[in-house]
């Protein structure tokens, strides 16, 4: 959906035709997330169905360039008007700690260090690229600025579920009156002693 309001929100500015579509939408979004020119024009048939927009001229190279209709400004003024909903979305990486946490056996503390490396390398890389944006690409800045929190909160988040399944298998130990198994998380170093958020404010910190 978000795709079909981002063409029709370029054609509000001005008239174009498909591969310009994609390369606005490419550049304004920091090639985050590239468009496929297939993609471009599926949506714009449907948009077309719809009556949002509708195929003007060709332009000198042959090209059809397709123009905004005023139901199309509308539903565009509609969106910028609305808000997002919260809606939660099926996360694998969620499901997968829930399902290596809860499984006897699984070593999920390996599985949450893994995910933290992975998680780490890509803040790096946003970082990378934050500092490649050009001073006046506001767009580019904060779609990059969005995945950056995007990973810093899930660092807090594993550094949590480290936490929780350590504590969990604790206390099963406790209650099974022995040593934990194979499966159980181990905290090292000075992070054995931290507090989960410390450790991810650390993690946050070395980042940059």
């Amino acid at each position: 959906m978000s795709i079909r309001f981002a063409i029709l929100a370029l054609l509000d500015e001005r008239a174009s035709y498909g591969y310009e579509i994609k390369a606005e939408f490419d550049r304004r979004t920091n090639r985050t997330w590239p468009l496929n020119i297939g993609q471009v024009y599926t949506t714009l048939d449907r948009l077309e169905r719809d009556q949002l927009v509708s195929r003007g001229s060709e332009n000198a190279e042959g090209r059809v360039m397709y123009e905004i209709t005023p139901g199309g400004s509308r539903a565009v003024s509609d969106w910028f008007a609305s808000v997002i909903p919260d809606n939660p979305q099926r996360d694998e990486l969620a499901i997968k700690i829930a399902m290596a946490a809860t499984r006897p056996g699984c070593d999920v503390g390996a599985i949450i260090q893994n995910q933290r490396r992975e998680s780490m390398r890509a803040l790096q890389n946003h970082y990378q690229a934050l500092r490649g944006i050009d001073e006046e690409d506001l767009a580019g800045e904060l779609v990059i600025q969005s995945l950056i929190y995007s990973s810093e909160a899930q660092i807090r988040w594993l550094d949590h579920c480290e936490t929780a399944a350590l504590r969990a298998s604790r206390s099963a130990s406790r209650g099974a009156g022995g040593p934990g198994g194979a499966g159980t998380p181990r905290a090292t170093g000075a992070d054995a002693a931290a507090p989960a958020g410390k450790r991810a404010t650390r993690i946050t910190r070395d980042a940059r």
